[in-house]
C-alpha cells in the first residue's frame, strides 16, 4: 500500500529548490524563502539538498520535504552512503533520496542494502534511477517512490532534450502499481504535462522554476537568437 504521505503527491507538481556552490542564492534562508514561495504557488513537496537547506526549508514550508546530500562530483554523489541518508532524515527529511544505480558507494554497501537499514528505521526512500535496469533494482530493493532524475547522467542512456518520456513510459509500463515521478529537464508547462501524458505520478521541476541563471540565459538566447 502506498504510503499516505506519498499517495498526497499523486498529479501534483513538486519543486527542486537546489543552488550550486558559488552561486548568489547558496544560502538556507534565501533557499527556504524559495521553497516557501513555491509552495505558496501550489507545489505538492519540496526537494532540497544539504543538511543546513533541509533543516530551513522543513521549518518553513508545510509539504513534505524530500531532502538528499550531494558530497562530490562523480560516481554516487547523490546520499553516497547510509550515513548520508540518515543524516538527511535526522535535519528533517520526510523523504530520502538516493542515487540508485550499481555504481560503487562511498560506505561499500550497494543499493539494496542501504534501502534495508533505512526501511528498517522507518524512512521513506526516494530511488534516483538513470536506466529501466535502475528501477527494477529499485523496486527490488523496497523503494517506496522511483524516479527520472539521473536519465542522460550516468551513460547508460543519452541525455534528452526535455524529460526522458520513454524512460518514464518503460518503467511506468513494468511497474505499474510504484509511484513513478519525472524528474530531470523537465523546462516548461508543456513538459509537466506531457510527463504526466505518459504516466508519471508526480512531476519533479527544478532549473525551470528555481533557478534564475539558467532561465535568463534560456531568455537571453531567445532573444539575441531573434535578432541575429
Amino acid at each position: 500500500m502506498t504510503h499516505p504521505l506519498i499517495a498526497s503527491l499523486r498529479g501534483r507538481l513538486i519543486v527542486s529548490v537546489q543552488a550550486y556552490p558559488g552561486e548568489p542564492m547558496r544560502h538556507p534562508e534565501t533557499m527556504a524563502q524559495i521553497a516557501r514561495a513555491a509552495e505558496i504557488g501550489g507545489a505538492a513537496a519540496i526537494r532540497c539538498q544539504g543538511l543546513s537547506d533541509i533543516s530551513a526549508i522543513k521549518g518553513r514550508v508545510q509539504v513534505p520535504v524530500i531532502g538528499l546530500w550531494k558530497e562530490g562530483h562523480d560516481g554516487v554523489y547523490i546520499t553516497p552512503s547510509l550515513r548520508h541518508a540518515r543524516a538527511c532524515v535526522m535535519a528533517g527529511a520526510d523523504v530520502v533520496a538516493i542515487d540508485a544505480t550499481d555504481r560503487p558507494r562511498a560506505d561499500g554497501r550497494d543499493y539494496a542494502q542501504t534501502v534495508t537499514e533505512l526501511k528498517r528505521e522507518g524512512a521513506l526512500v526516494m530511488a534516483d534511477c538513470g536506466s529501466l535496469e535502475d528501477a527494477r533494482r529499485a523496486v527490488e530493493a523496497g523503494s517506496d517512490i522511483v524516479s527520472t532524475t539521473l536519465a542522460g547522467y550516468t551513460g547508460d542512456r543519452g541525455k534528452t532534450e526535455g524529460p526522458d518520456l520513454e524512460l518514464l513510459a518503460g518503467i511506468v509500463q513494468e511497474f505499474p502499481g510504484v509511484p513513478v515521478i519525472c524528474e530531470g529537464r523537465v523546462h516548461t508547462p508543456g513538459d509537466a504535462a506531457a510527463a504526466i501524458g505518459a504516466g508519471a505520478f508526480a512531476v519533479i521541476v527544478g532549473t525551470g522554476i528555481t533557478h534564475p541563471t539558467s532561465i535568463t540565459g534560456w531568455f537571453k538566447a531567445a532573444v539575441e537568437g531573434a535578432r541575429a
